[in-house]
């Protein structure tokens, strides 16, 4: 999937009769559906339904089963509420039968309330960080497969402020900051950002577990997969113009990492928190 476009298309699910909706496949090199498109997808069917005067503010997912990237997946809603300031709405994503994902998802009116946040961190700008297409100018004969990996063509463009060396196998502490937008204007509307937003939130999260045991481990011989998935929409904001990720990993143990993300706009707003967890294993055990 190489545009914005694209993923708009994605989002735009066929309405198979009254809360019931049908989503295609971005066909991921890695042969499985990604994370991110079936939380966005859960979303986007979930808004179908609501109000127009109500927007997310929380969503709750949980990944049940491997998505199979050949077959279109069926997602169906359940109104569970509708309140005077509140809407909640639960989403279950079905293939073969079975649910491969389940998400419960709260939405509300517009309303002024107490305000503070935390501080953005001081990091370079995104004019001043380099593009994963740059990066990969030095993998290009001496890791090809990572060269591959980071000139993918993607609707989302990503600059890391880190400079990490994917071949250096030294410890560092988990966190990763990584400026990341739209590489194409959206229409302006809030629930196709926050959707776009949710879809993005999946890229760069789980690695982040993996930075404190990287002379331990074989990067080839690591699975990763999320289990759940979690998002509080703080404010307004503009997937056209750079967003920050501030993502650390307070923990990792049992086969799995748990990793939390801030994000911010370039005005140093906090505009979102995201917290997974997710199955680290190697393959050798």
């Amino acid at each position: 999937m190489q545009t914005i476009e694209a993923l708009i298309d994605l989002l735009n699910l066929e309405k198979i009769e009254e809360n019931i909706f049908r989503g295609q496949n971005y066909q991921a090199p890695w042969n499985r559906v990604f994370g991110g498109q079936v939380l966005a997808q859960s979303l986007y069917a979930a808004y179908q339904t609501v109000p127009d005067d109500r927007f997310v503010h929380s969503l709750h997912g949980y990944f049940i089963l491997t998505g199979d990237i050949s077959t279109p997946i069926i997602y169906e809603v359940d109104r569970i509420r509708d309140g005077g300031s509140f809407t909640t709405r639960r989403v279950v994503a079905i293939q073969h039968g079975r649910a491969i994902f389940n998400m419960s998802a709260s939405f509300q009116l517009v309303q002024e309330g107490f305000d503070h946040q935390v501080n953005m961190p001081e990091v370079s700008p995104p004019e001043d960080s380099l593009s994963e297409e740059k990066m990969a100018d030095n993998y290009r004969e001496k890791a090809p497969e990572i060269y591959r990996r980071l000139t993918r063509s993607r609707p989302i463009a990503f600059r890391r402020v880190d400079d990490l060396n994917p071949l250096e196998a030294k410890n560092i502490p988990p966190f990763q900051h990584v400026w990341f937008k739209a590489k194409n204007s959206l229409p302006k509307d809030t629930r196709l950002h926050q959707a776009v937003l949710a879809y993005a939130s999946d890229y760069n999260l789980l690695g982040t577990a993996l930075l404190p045991h990287r002379e331990h481990i074989d990067i080839n011989k690591i699975f990763l997969a999320s289990l759940d998935h979690a998002m509080w929409f703080h404010r307004e904001f503009n997937m056209d113009d750079w967003l920050l990720y501030a993502i650390d990993s307070p923990s990792a143990s049992n086969s799995r990492g748990f990793t939390r993300g801030k994000i911010f706009d370039r005005n140093g707003l906090l505009v979102a928190s995201v917290a997974q967890e997710g199955l680290i294993r190697s393959m050798n055990k």
